[in-house]
């Protein structure tokens, strides 16, 4: 099996190299990333500008463009008979209405839309804690397994997002529910001529059963996506 990965954080991130190693034991792996942090990019894509590409070894590439300009070279240029293209692990939630600004997400959905299987793997961070990367890769890879056996059809691809705080010892369930379209409680906080977004993700609305509120609620939440 070819798995192509990427993300949008960067490629020399944790969560990229936790994602890696876990699906190593699969088959052929390939990274295709972005050189910067590409967080909340959306579905941007470079159309007129060149797009510079450096190859660091035979697996790795590293990309001067948005997550969706990585599945794209991937896809086309590096890797085209790749069977899965996963993207993540971002560090926190790609929730909700998450997905329309989400980097990771577009990097999956722009696989979807070129008719590959593909997965955005996100990791909520809990209030005052910290990602344990080791721990998170470990619980990616067993759900991942599960998750590559779905069929899906032409257009969709699935949106994993990981509960916070977990130990390797953690017994975590899984839940296939719908995406929660709640928007988010949010506001601005003006200064001079400038705005700040101000938000707590933790006390976002939610609606029961839905992705929010079964990630926070201690299951990894598994939504099908549709383009």
């Amino acid at each position: 099996m070819k798995i192509v990965l990427t993300n949008d954080d960067g490629y020399n991130e944790p969560g990229l190299a936790a994602l890696y190693r876990g699906v190593l034991p699969m088959g052929k792996v390939i990274i295709v990333a972005p050189r910067d942090p590409q967080s909340c990019a959306g579905h941007r894509v470079t159309l007129n500008d060149p797009l510079r590409v450096e190859q660091v070894s035979d697996f790795k590439y590293i990309v001067d463009g948005a997550p969706a300009d990585c599945t794209r070279l991937a896809l086309k240029q590096f890797s085209p008979s790749a069977d899965w293209l996963i993207a993540g692990i971002n560090p926190g939630a790609n929730l909700g209405t998450d997905v329309y600004q989400s980097g990771t997400v577009a990097a999956a959905r722009e696989a979807a839309i070129s008719g590959y299987k593909a997965i955005a793997v996100s990791q909520y961070i809990a209030p005052d804690q910290k990602i344990d990367w080791e721990v998170t890769g470990q619980h990616v890879a067993k759900i991942l397994s599960r998750v590559m056996e779905k069929t899906l059809n032409h257009g969709q691809f699935w949106n994993i997002n990981m509960p916070h705080p977990v130990t390797a010892a953690s017994v975590l369930e899984c839940q296939f529910c719908e995406l929660d379209k709640n928007s988010h409680d949010y506001t601005f906080q003006k200064n001079s001529d400038r705005y700040q977004y101000t938000g707590i993700i933790h006390n976002r609305p939610r609606t029961p059963g839905k992705d929010v509120d079964v990630c926070f609620g201690g299951k990894i939440s598994i939504t099908l996506l549709n383009i």
